[in-house]
């Protein structure tokens, strides 16, 4: 999506819950996969809890470059 704009506190990108390590990760170490994806949900969900957009809502109105 290109659309990771990420938590000053938590690191985690509002738009897919992955740290920026993690997206480095994700394909240099594909064994990473299963256990970043298990990890996603909760963190969306705590973000959503704390009032942050996320997913798709996280990249409405960030500018296209």
């Amino acid at each position: 999506m290109k659309i990771c704009v990420y938590d000053e506190d938590s690191g985690w990108c509002h738009a897919c819950g992955m740290t920026k390590q993690e997206r480095k990760a994700w394909k240099r170490v594909p064994s990473y996969q299963p256990a970043i994806l298990q990890a996603l949900p909760a963190r969306l969900e705590a973000m959503a809890a704390e009032g942050h957009a996320v997913g798709v809502a996280a990249g409405k109105g960030k500018r296209k470059s």
